[in-house]
């Protein structure tokens, strides 16, 4: 069964890839955004970035969507190893890792309207990124247009 996770910072794409892949593969989409408790969403809309307590109920959230829902992608910015590996705990869970400069994603977010992370997290974001290495996930350019992207993720899957 399919439970793959497409993975980085906020404002890499994940939602993007993640509706494309699962449309493509016939899986179910599911946001992990969607899945944080109304305090996570609150905390982050006023510009704090989560503790590792915070986000450890809604990593048993989102691994419980991986385990009983599959097939499904799953949009999880996954960045540290050790909430990969909780993700992991699901059975079978593949990662495809969205990465680009801090730059690139700053100019994504200050575009992006109506989303609860400001862009004052994305240096929170950054600091707390343990990019994964081969033995983990596939690294995607999250700079390639979506389309271009969609057929890297699908030819590397």
């Amino acid at each position: 069964m399919l439970r793959l996770v497409v993975m980085g910072v906020s404002g890499c794409g994940k939602t993007t890839l993640g509706e494309a892949l699962a449309e493509r593969l016939g899986a179910d989409f599911v946001d992990a955004d969607d899945l944080h408790p109304p305090a996570n969403r609150a905390k982050m809309a006023r510009g704090e970035a989560l503790t590792d307590a915070d986000r450890a109920p809604w990593l048993d959230r989102v691994a419980a969507v991986l385990r009983d829902r599959a097939p499904v992608v799953v949009a999880c910015s996954a960045l540290r190893r050790a909430y990969r590996d909780r993700l992991r705990e699901a059975g079978g869970v593949r990662f495809l890792h969205l990465a680009a400069p801090k730059e690139a994603i700053a100019a994504r977010m200050a575009a992006r309207r109506g989303h609860f992370m400001p862009a004052s997290l994305l240096d929170s974001q950054y600091e707390t990124l343990e990019p994964p290495g081969p033995d983990e996930a596939l690294t995607l350019d999250a700079r390639l247009p979506p389309e271009a992207l969609l057929a890297e993720a699908l030819a590397r899957l």
